[in-house]
C-alpha cells in the first residue's frame, strides 16, 4: 500500500506542475483584442483558435488527473491507519476513559492530598 501511496503522490505532483505550466501559457481572453491591432499572437504555433483547443483540453486533462489522485490520495489516508496493530485512544471502554480522567482531576485539585477517615 505504501508504493501505491508514492505512486498517487508522484502522480499528483507531477499534475499540479503540468496544470501550473499550462495555465501560465494560455493567453486570458483580453489577449484577442491585442491580436486584432497586430501584436502577432495569431500567428502562433497552434494557429488562432488551435491554441485555445489544445490548451483547454489539456488543462482539463491535467485537471481530472489531479483530483482523481487527490481522491487516491485521501482513500489511502483514510485506511491507512486501519493495517496498523496499535489500538486506538477511541477502542478504550468508556468506563476506563472516564476513571482515568476522574483520577487526573483529582490528583490536580490537590484533593488526594487531604486525608479521609
Amino acid at each position: 500500500m505504501q508504493i501505491f501511496a508514492t505512486l498517487v503522490q508522484v502522480l499528483q505532483v507531477i499534475s499540479a506542475m503540468a496544470m501550473i505550466g499550462l495555465v501560465l501559457v494560455q493567453h486570458g481572453k483580453g489577449a484577442d483584442m491585442g491580436a486584432s491591432f497586430g501584436s502577432g499572437a495569431s500567428g502562433s504555433l497552434f494557429g488562432a483558435t488551435g491554441s485555445a483547443n489544445f490548451l483547454s483540453r489539456s488543462t482539463a486533462v491535467a485537471a481530472t488527473v489531479f483530483f482523481l489522485s487527490t481522491l487516491g490520495l485521501a482513500f489511502v489516508g483514510n485506511h491507512r491507519g486501519t493495517t496498523t496493530d496499535q489500538p486506538s485512544v477511541f477502542d478504550q471502554p468508556a468506563a476506563t476513559a472516564s476513571a482515568a480522567a476522574s483520577a487526573a482531576a483529582k490528583s490536580a485539585s490537590g484533593a488526594a492530598l487531604i486525608p479521609t477517615k
